[in-house]
Formats: structure tokens, sequence, C-alpha cells
């Protein structure tokens, strides 16, 4: 491995202040475990490494608030967050997903930030996270700006994040009764890279009528997408068998699905036809939030 650079702020801001918007091989890490690997594997040679293990503890705190809203702090690792009897009560999509979320001494380790700014379609918190509506706050020299979830991501490995700027907190608001649940489909072991990943949010009234749904797909895709033809469908309509086939015939027409190691595009649009019901039926059977 090539020497460079290790530093180790004592503050957020002075993490901000070591990065270098005009060299890309200036990065910062949290857990590093993705990082790691592409250094390993001759992908990405650094010249300066920003540790953040030594900033402010609070970034690394999880608070559920009075009105049921989330906060996490981007420094908070994925088994903090698994491990949360309070995102259990409040959220138990988000501890569901996580059990399968990679295995448990990646998730003693990697972060909630960098598990988000990292921009691969393969993991599971960004596709979830946007279908329950989070935004991420941000942390630049020109100040503090949120972005949506659903929004941060332009392509493949690629964010809407400057090159100076960090996540420092995301927050996510209350689910106040709304269901959700995440499915993924992964060719060989549950907690590996998934095939196809599939995040929903929506409201019900009366027995199955739903209302305001949000649909997120990941992994088949290059980046993290809403399904918004899909979720047309579902507006005000009751989940029946009928009108949940058409939904999934309509996610599957309009995005662009990818072929890669986990299956073709065809494997995968036959997938999100699938799992489009399964996941909504599965959030309708689910534990309803606080």
């Amino acid at each position: 491995m090539i020497p460079f650079d290790w530093v180790e702020p004592r503050s957020f801001a002075e993490a901000v202040a070591s990065l270098d918007p005009e060299d890309p091989t200036v990065r910062p890490v949290a857990g590093g475990t993705a990082l790691m690997l592409m250094m390993k594997a001759g992908v990405f040679t650094p010249t300066r490494l920003i540790s953040l293990a030594q900033i402010e503890p609070h970034y690394s705190a999880i608070t559920v608030e009075k009105n049921g809203a989330l906060r996490i702090g981007a420094m908070a690792t994925l088994s903090a967050l698994e491990q949360s009897s309070a995102v259990a009560e409040h959220f138990p999509v988000i501890t569901e997903t996580l059990l399968t979320l990679s295995n448990v001494r990646v998730r003693n380790v990697a972060c909630v930030g960098g598990a988000l700014a990292h921009g691969d379609p393969h993991m599971d918190l960004p596709p979830l996270f946007a279908a329950l509506g989070a935004k991420v706050l941000v942390r630049g020299p020109a100040g503090v700006r949120e972005i949506d979830v659903d929004s941060l991501y332009a392509g493949y490995y690629e964010t809407m994040l400057a090159k100076d700027e960090l996540i420092a907190e995301v927050f996510v608001p209350a689910l106040n009764g709304a269901k959700s649940a995440y499915m993924k489909c992964t060719s060989r072991s549950a907690d590996d890279w998934p095939a196809l990943g599939l995040a929903v949010r929506f409201e019900v009234e009366g027995h199955a009528h739903i209302r305001n749904p949000r649909l997120v797909v990941s992994a088949a895709t290059e980046k993290v997408t809403r399904l918004t033809q899909a979720e047309d469908i579902l507006k005000n309509a009751e989940a029946d068998s009928v009108v949940l086939k058409r939904a999934g015939e309509a996610a599957a027409e309009e995005v662009t699905l990818l072929g890669d190691a986990h299956g073709s595009a065809s494997y995968k649009r036959e997938l999100l036809r699938v799992y489009l019901a399964r996941a909504i039926r599965h959030a309708l059977a689910g534990k309803s939030a606080q």
C-alpha cells in the first residue's frame, strides 16, 4: 500500500477545513469499511485520509424526539442504530433492515453517514431512508444545508455532496402510524449485496386504502430511484392483487435496470414486479410505529 498522510481533527469544523475540494485523493474516513476495501484493491490511492473518530461525541448520538422524529448523528455505528430500543419502538423497519445489512463485524464499525455518502446503490439504508422521507444535514465552508435522501444521489457512486462537505446528521420524520417495509433479494447469503432492494412507506385508510405512497428501488438501478408511476397507481387505491400487479408492472417499466453479477436486467425486472407486491403486503401486516 502506498503511504499516505493521516489526520485526526478534534472537531467537525476542523474536519471540514481539512478537506481539499481540488484534490480527489483527500478523503474523510469514518468506519472505513468500504474505503479500505477500495484501497486494498488498488481502486483508490489516497494522499491524505481525515479520520472523523475524534470529533465531538454528539455526532454519534441517536435520539427520538417528542414528536416521534428520529435524529441520527453521522458517526453513529450501524450496530448502535440496530440496538437502539427507541429506534426499535418508533421505527421497527430500520431495526429489521439492519439485521441483514452486511454482517455484525461490519455493522460494529460502519457509520450511518458513510453508508449514505458512499453512493453505492447496493447499500440498504439509502433506499429505506429515502422511502421514509429522511433528510441529511450537510456542513461545509459555506454553512449548513439540507438534502432529501431521495435527491442525494446523482448516479453510480455519485452524490450531490460537494467535495468539501460532510454529512453531519440524518433526520427521519415521525411515521405517525404509517406502514413501512424494506425487502431485498440476494443471490447468495441473506446479508450479501442485493440484486434488488425495495423500500415502501404509505398511510392506510380503512381496510387497505393506500395514501401518500413512497416507493424506492435500489441495487437493480444505478442510484436510489423513486417509482413515481407505481406510486400514482397506488394512490387512494385498495391494495388488492389487481392493483398491486398493475403497480408492479408500472414499476418494472418506468426504470432502467442494470444487470451485474447478482442477476441480469430481465431477472431484476421480474424481481421488481414480484417484490413490490410483497413489500406492500409485508408493510400492511407489520408492526405499526408509534
